[in-house]
C-alpha cells in the first residue's frame, strides 16, 4: 500500500490544474483547522479542493502539497489502519519537510471506517493543514460532533449558483447595459430548467438527462442502498419520484404512509422516516418547517420540500412544457439555502413561502392576474404585521416594482435580478 501511496502523492504533484472557474466560497488556507467541505455527488468539492491547491502552489513549493482520493480503484481495498502508510510514505519521498507545514487533500474520506480517528491523530501531533470531502451530511457531522469537536469549520458546497453559472458562461453582470441583460435572462432560462451541475453545461437534452440520471443512480446504489442496506428499493425510487414531483408542496409523512399502504405497500412508518433522512444526508432533498414559537408546534405541522436541483425535476416530470412555478420557489430556496441552514415558511390566515433572518419572502412565477398579486400581497402584509418587519419580497417573472402598505413595503423582484443580488 505504501509504494501506492507514493504513486498517488506524486501523480497528485505533477497535475496541472486548468480552466477552474472560481467558485463563491470564501475557505482560508491557513486556518489551523481541518476544513470539511460536504455535499452532494459530482457539486464541485474536488474542484474546489484543486482550486485551493492552485492557489498553495503560488506561494509554497508543490512537494508540501498532496490529495488523495478515496475512491481511487487502486486503493480497494483499504481501512484506517493502512492510512499510517500514506503519511510515512510522504515522508519518505520527502523527509526535508517533518518540520514544514504540510497541506494534505483527502477527498471522500468518509469511505473509510473510523477515518475520523487518523485525521484527529495527524492534526494533533503533525504540522499540517488537512482538507477533508464527503458526501454525506450524516456521516461528516457526527464523526466531527465526536471526534473533532473544535478542531474543524465544515463548508456546505452545492451546484453552481446562478452567479457562478454565468461566470462559468463568460457574462458579464452589469445590470446598466442592455446587452449584459439580454445575456442574462437568456442563461437564466437555461440555469432555471437545466439546473447547476457543471458536466451538464453546454450539453444537448439528452445528454443532460443521461449524466443526471446517472448521478441519481450513483446516490441511490452507492450513498443509500449500499450504505445503509436498504432491501425494499422499490419503495424508496417511489418516494424519490414523490419529492421530485411535489417540490415546494407539504409533506405529511402519515398521510404518505397511509397512501403508500393502500397502494400495497409493505412498509412501516419507521421505515419511511428512515428512507426520507437518507435521500436528506445524501443532500438529495431538503425540507423546511412552519415557523412557530415553539418546537412542538412546528413538528406537527406538515413541513415543504425542496430538492437539490431544479435539473433533477426533468428525470420524473411528465409535463410538456416545465412547471415554472415549482421550479421557481425551488431556486428562492436554493439561494437561501446557500447561506442559511434552516429556512421557515409561515402560515397563519394566507401564507408566506420563505422565511429567513426576517426576511419575507413570496414566490409566484407570473402575476399579471389580479387575484393572484393581492393573494401574495395579503399574505406578505399579514406576516409583515406578525414579525413586525416593515419590508417584504415578491419574487416574480419580469416584473420590478414596489408597493407600498402604510409604513409597510412589498418589493416585487424579477428572480433572475433577485439571485445576482
Amino acid at each position: 500500500m505504501k509504494e501506492v501511496f507514493k504513486r498517488l502523492v506524486v501523480d497528485s504533484q505533477e497535475r496541472k490544474y486548468k480552466n477552474i472557474i472560481p467558485r463563491d466560497y470564501d475557505i482560508p488556507l491557513d486556518s489551523n483547522k481541518i476544513v470539511s467541505l460536504v455535499g452532494i455527488r459530482r457539486c464541485g468539492k474536488t474542484t474546489i479542493l484543486f482550486e485551493l491547491i492552485q492557489k498553495l502552489r503560488d506561494s509554497i513549493s508543490k512537494d508540501r502539497i498532496f490529495y488523495i482520493n478515496f475512491e481511487d480503484d487502486r486503493l480497494f481495498p483499504i481501512s484506517i489502519k493502512d492510512l499510517d502508510s500514506l503519511i510515512e510514505a510522504y515522508y519518505e519521498l520527502y523527509p526535508q519537510n517533518r518540520e514544514k507545514r504540510v497541506y494534505i487533500f483527502l477527498d471522500e474520506v468518509q469511505n473509510i471506517k473510523n477515518w475520523e480517528l487518523f485525521v484527529r491523530r495527524i492534526y494533533d501531533t503533525l504540522n499540517v493543514q488537512i482538507f477533508v470531502t464527503g458526501s454525506s451530511s450524516k456521516l461528516l457531522s457526527s464523526e466531527i460532533a465526536t471526534s473533532l469537536r473544535g478542531r474543524t469549520i465544515t463548508y456546505e458546497v452545492f451546484p453552481f449558483s446562478f452567479r457562478e453559472y454565468l461566470r462559468y458562461k463568460n457574462v458579464e453582470i452589469n445590470f446598466y447595459s442592455s446587452n449584459s441583460l439580454s445575456y442574462i435572462k437568456n442563461e437564466f432560462n437555461n440555469y432555471l430548467i437545466n439546473g447547476g451541475f457543471v458536466e451538464t453545461f453546454d450539453k444537448s437534452k439528452d445528454i443532460q438527462i443521461k449524466i443526471l440520471k446517472d448521478y441519481m443512480d450513483l446516490i441511490i446504489y452507492k450513498d443509500i442502498v449500499d450504505r445503509y442496506s436498504i432491501k425494499n428499493q422499490t419503495l424508496l425510487k417511489h418516494l424519490i419520484k414523490y419529492i421530485f414531483v411535489n417540490i415546494g408542496t407539504l409533506i405529511s409523512f402519515n398521510k404518505l404512509y397511509n397512501e403508500y399502504k393502500a397502494l400495497g405497500y409493505k412498509v412501516g412508518k419507521d421505515t419511511l422516516y428512515d428512507y426520507f433522512s437518507y435521500l436528506q444526508d445524501a443532500f438529495v432533498a431538503f425540507t423546511s418547517p412552519i415557523f412557530k414559537n415553539s418546537v412542538k408546534q412546528e413538528q406537527r405541522n406538515p413541513k415543504k420540500l425542496w430538492i437539490i436541483d431544479n435539473g433533477f425535476k426533468k428525470l420524473f416530470s411528465t409535463n410538456i412544457s416545465p412547471d415554472f412555478s415549482k421550479l421557481y420557489e425551488n431556486l428562492a430556496f436554493l439561494h437561501l439555502r446557500r447561506k442559511e441552514q434552516e429556512i421557515f415558511y409561515f402560515k397563519d390566515k394566507y401564507e408566506v413561502d420563505l422565511y429567513v433572518n426576517d426576511k419575507l419572502i413570496n414566490v409566484s412565477y407570473d402575476i399579471s392576474d389580479k387575484q393572484t398579486l393581492n393573494r401574495e400581497i395579503k399574505a406578505l402584509e399579514e406576516a409583515m404585521n406578525y414579525f413586525n418587519l416593515n419590508t417584504s419580497y415578491l419574487i416574480t417573472k419580469d416584473e420590478e416594482n414596489i408597493i407600498k402598505i402604510d409604513n409597510k413595503t412589498v418589493q416585487i423582484v424579477p428572480m433572475w435580478k433577485w439571485l445576482l443580488k
